[in-house]
């Protein structure tokens, strides 16, 4: 019986289970290679946190724009990689096919750090006018999350693209969650450090220099680990091309793959509620805790355990399988968000016990569903990788949709509570209607979201066949 629909016939466009139980489990992978392919994910990790941390707050409450059209400004952009990302993983499967690797758009991508600068760099007449402000802010989002795309794509299509099993596919990848965890660690930490408390443009200046030099050294050593881990192979001409345009590879591996399927509608709920979380940070420390500078201490509490659990979630998942050890990070995730609701009332410890308990889970969430997508294009496509882009664009398209619808729900709770926006160096007191947005935005529903997420994941089958296939 087909687990996936009840059926007693396979499905006709998918593989039987074995097809990706192959064998390996990721031991005969060098292991420099592959710590180099990871440490390409620290500069990625800057780039997925700063922005989601700060870009919200720092349009709110040092440019002084409204929170409506500050949620407009960073979902607009991201909106553009809907249609981006996939056209990105096209085009990085027709490079590989014609020239054996998918290197350089890789390497194009090592470009982000000046759009990353030039995010916060708002000059001095444009910041004046907070619609202006809005539009530069937005216009270079935009540059930044394609140059981004072109990195990320490429990138995370390796571990699909190696010749490795159901357990080393994890294991390549909690290598890079690992690193990951360092890149969204220094971005965390640093990033509220250095800018303060918004007090000026130019202090978000001074934070993004350091952080984009940060971000572009790490892109090109993992630029050189892709090389490492995957030699150019002979170009194979433009047998890519019969899959068509880059939208109808999107439509067909979405109606073809119902695991992978069942995976991007999960993802997507789980994206956007970790970069609410993300966007969410500052508001609550500033003005549920009284205590701005506390975002520092939330994020590091927020990132820091997963240098820890990474390993520990990889080691659980081989005797239980991914799908639980998903299943139960989502549901303790929704747990320790409502946990936040205490504030400041149950003092400071609560609310940093309640992050470590997110943190811990956030490892999971972002190690499992990563190492979930290459079992899914092996079910469907087995051994032939040379679609790996157009699901790897998908599956970047979502994490991108997430990272701007999260920050938008956040922005729109605001702006129903009333929230008042800033200037640099003003001070503004918010009402009641504000500080309650501010705490359920930041609480009751990321716990939703989650919540959500967690039923759609449990449709999803594939790795229960996988792992029934491999006697786990």
């Amino acid at each position: 019986m087909n687990a996936a629909t009840g059926s007693e016939a396979p499905l006709p466009d998918e593989r039987a289970p074995a097809a990706v139980a192959d064998a390996g489990d990721g031991a005969e992978v060098p292991r420099p290679a592959l710590v180099r392919y990871a440490l390409g994910s620290a500069g990625m990790g800057v780039y997925v946190t700063v922005p989601g941390l700060l870009l919200l707050y720092f349009l709110t409450d040092t440019l002084g724009v409204t929170p409506w059209l500050a949620g407009l400004a960073l979902l607009v952009p991201k909106a553009v990689d809907i249609v981006l990302h996939p056209y990105v993983g096209s085009l990085s499967d027709r490079e590989r096919a014609r020239r054996g690797s998918r290197l350089r758009l890789l390497t194009a991508g090592c470009a982000l750090a000046p759009a990353f600068v030039a995010l916060f760099a708002v000059p001095g007449p444009v910041a004046d006018r907070p619609w202006a402000a809005a539009l530069w802010v937005a216009a270079w989002f935009v540059v930044a999350n394609a140059l981004f795309a072109a990195y990320q794509v490429p990138y995370l299509a390796t571990p699909t693209d190696m010749e490795t099993g159901y357990h080393g596919r994890t294991r390549v990848l909690s290598f890079r969650m690992v690193v990951l965890t360092v890149g969204i660690l220094v971005g965390g930490a640093l990033a509220p450090l250095l800018a303060g408390e918004g007090d000026s443009v130019g202090r978000y200046v001074v934070m993004a220099l350091v952080l984009g030099v940060f971000t572009v050294v790490f892109q090109y050593v993992g630029v050189g680990g892709v090389r490492d881990l995957l030699p150019a192979a002979a170009p194979t001409g433009t047998a890519v091309d019969r899959h068509g345009p880059a939208l109808a590879q999107v439509r067909d591996v979405l109606r073809r793959n119902r695991p992978f399927r069942v995976l991007v509608s999960c993802y997507l709920l789980v994206s956007t509620t970790t970069h609410l979380v993300l966007a969410g940070l500052p508001y609550y420390a500033r003005h549920e805790l009284d205590r701005p500078g506390f975002t520092t201490v939330l994020m590091a509490a927020f990132v820091a355990p997963a240098l820890l659990t990474t390993p520990l979630w990889f080691r659980l998942s081989r005797t239980w399988g991914k799908q639980r050890c998903l299943l139960l990070c989502q549901g303790f995730f929704a747990a320790g968000a409502l946990g936040l609701a205490a504030g400041k009332t149950a003092g400071l410890v609560v609310p940093v016990l309640c992050t470590l308990v997110l943190g811990v889970c956030f490892a999971g969430l972002q190690l499992f569903p990563f190492s979930m997508v290459p079992d899914t294009v092996r079910a469907a496509d087995g051994d032939e990788t040379g679609r790996t882009g157009a699901y790897t664009g998908v599956w970047t398209a979502t994490e991108a949709t997430g990272a701007a619808a999260g920050p938008y729900l956040y922005s729109a709770a605001l702006a129903l509570g009333g929230y008042a926006a800033a200037r640099a160096g003003e001070e503004v007191t918010q009402s009641g209607g504000a500080h309650t947005a501010i705490l359920l935005g930041f609480t009751l529903l990321p716990a939703l979201l989650m919540a959500a997420a967690l039923a759609v994941q449990s449709r999803y089958r594939l790795d229960a066949e996988l792992t029934r296939a491999r006697g786990v």
